[in-house]
């Protein structure tokens, strides 16, 4: 939709998989025959199987809202859906920008509009829980966006449902609130989650669970011969141990890869999700991996955290930029179990990371005073304030 990147560009090309040896087939799976191991296609025709992989991903949930079928309501998950609000946009020049969603998708596309069009836009964003990004940051990181969204000329409205799209000669015209207020709308973005896929594996009698298909740690499925990944399964949260949802292009990547081993012959476990998750917003890049001190504890953990303000660089070199990193830990095992950044830098966002990869590997907070990391006056800053050491020192400290 900036004109940064083409449909071509982001697909892997027809020809990638013919050099391969791989035969494409561009029509869609009507019946799956378990028993006789046929797969029929709309065409018409039908083909034998020994395995099938599944990969039927997701589409987003569209609320029961009225007047959802106006023109000018959209919503964003694939390449075709990018296609098609770039073709509103550039027929229909809408100004009243409404998006009834908080999450990281309607954040980074109110940022990407408005960097096309500097102070042309009305933005409004619509979120019915207490703050935005509230899957992946805690009230008082969410705060710290909202009032930066807010400096930008956003018009935040938080704890807030939309009940009713208007509209007129079948166009958009505005959102109302439960509360009886209006909002003006030339276009409205919907993005308040996804849902997978199920039709197929529904018609393929497998079984399914509360997020969708159910695979083991190979993937497989409850029938041997298939297997399944990405957003249409259901995922073991690394933490919990029990079943999470997650739609995210880290997991499905990965599963697909494994999936691949399985036929192979490996026997490699998907050791579960984190939901590790980053995005930039303006001049913003805010991450986050397993659970916020919210989320976790609804999952019944008593928690530790700490919250430690660094920097870019060592304080004496020029274009210093700042970021925050918060810490949540398992108070009883001590185990860190979740962790978000804000940060000006995009070198340290990454650091999510490195969080990410010591919460899987079940470190706990006497050891992370001990993580030495790589310093360089221009890279990081000063190894005395390393800030993932800094927060453990100061949850150490709390359990005292």
């Amino acid at each position: 939709m900036a004109g940064l990147a083409t449909v071509d560009s982001i697909t892997n090309p027809d020809a990638m998989f013919e050099n391969a040896g791989i035969t494409n087939i561009i029509e869609e799976v009507t019946q799956v025959d378990t028993e006789k191991k046929i797969v029929v296609l709309s065409n018409g025709t039908s083909i034998d199987y020994d395995k099938i992989i599944l990969g039927t991903g997701s589409v987003p949930v569209i609320p029961p809202i009225e007047g959802i079928d106006f023109e000018g309501v959209l919503s964003l998950r694939t390449a075709v859906d990018a296609e098609k609000i770039k073709r509103f946009m550039e027929e229909k020049k809408p100004k009243n920008l409404v998006f009834i969603g908080a999450g990281f998708i309607n954040l980074e596309l109110c940022a990407l509009l408005s960097e096309m069009k500097p102070d042309y836009y009305n933005m409004t964003v619509i979120e019915f829980l207490d703050y935005p990004l509230p899957l992946m940051l805690d009230p008082e990181l969410a705060a710290k966006i909202e009032k930066y969204l807010v400096e930008k000329g956003f018009n935040m409205i938080m704890a807030s449902k939309a009940t009713k799209i208007l509209g007129g000669e079948g166009m958009v015209t505005g959102v109302e609130l439960e509360t009886g207020e209006t909002i003006d709308a030339d276009m409205v973005m919907l993005s308040v989650g996804a849902r997978p896929n199920l039709e197929l594996a529904k018609d393929m009698n497998l079984e399914l669970g509360k997020f969708g298909i159910k695979v083991n740690k190979y993937l497989e499925t409850s029938n041997p011969d298939i297997l399944a990944g990405g957003d249409c399964v259901e995922k073991i949260h690394f933490v919990t141990k029990k079943p999470a949802p997650s739609q995210l292009r880290g997991p499905a990547v990965i599963q697909g890869r494994l999936a691949a081993k399985t036929l192979a012959g490996y026997k490699i476990e998907f050791p579960g999700i984190l939901n590790n998750s980053v995005v930039r917003i303006f001049d913003k890049y805010i991450a986050a991996t397993g659970f916020t001190d919210e989320q976790a504890q609804k999952e019944g953990f008593e928690t530790v955290s700490t919250t430690v303000d660094s920097r870019s660089k060592h304080g004496m070199i020029p274009g210093v930029k700042p970021w925050t990193i918060k810490l949540v830990f398992d108070k009883k095992t001590q185990r860190l179990i979740g962790g978000q950044i804000i940060s000006d830098s995009d070198a340290a966002v990454k650091e999510i990371d490195t969080v990410n990869a010591l919460i899987l590997g079940e470190k706990i907070i006497p050891e992370l005073t001990t993580l030495m990391c790589a310093g360089n006056p221009d890279c990081s800053s000063e190894p005395s304030l390393e800030p993932i050491t800094i927060a453990a020192e100061q949850a150490l400290q709390k359990l005292k």
